[in-house]
């Protein structure tokens, strides 16, 4: 996500005065609540679903993600990439490519 992006995010936020409300668990929450609302979305069908309101509610995950990440701090390029390389390591493309096995039954 680029920086203008972040920033509207924040002043949405600033601008209203939620941050007040903004615990990690009310966000945490709230991102549970929203990514219900996506899955929501192909309840009844895997292909016949409507992206304009798929993208509405992703969008609203991704928003309660970047506040997270305010509330507690972190840097998404630093959590991102340290998660992806306990992925590597725990499916290794010459284990893992092609298969959707749990690592522990690679």
């Amino acid at each position: 996500m680029n920086q203008a992006t972040i920033d509207r995010i924040r002043a949405f936020t600033e601008d209203r005065d939620w941050d007040q409300f903004h615990s990690p668990s009310n966000l945490a929450k709230s991102i549970c609540i929203e990514a219900a609302e996506l899955l929501e979305c192909f309840q009844w069908t895997d292909t016949d679903y409507d992206l304009a309101h798929v993208k509405e509610e992703l969008a609203d995950v991704i928003v309660y993600c970047q506040d997270l990440v305010d509330k507690l701090g972190l840097d998404v390029d630093e959590i991102v990439n340290e998660k992806m390389a306990r992925n590597e390591a725990k499916y290794p493309v010459e284990k893992a490519r092609g298969k959707a096995d749990k690592y522990d039954r690679l």
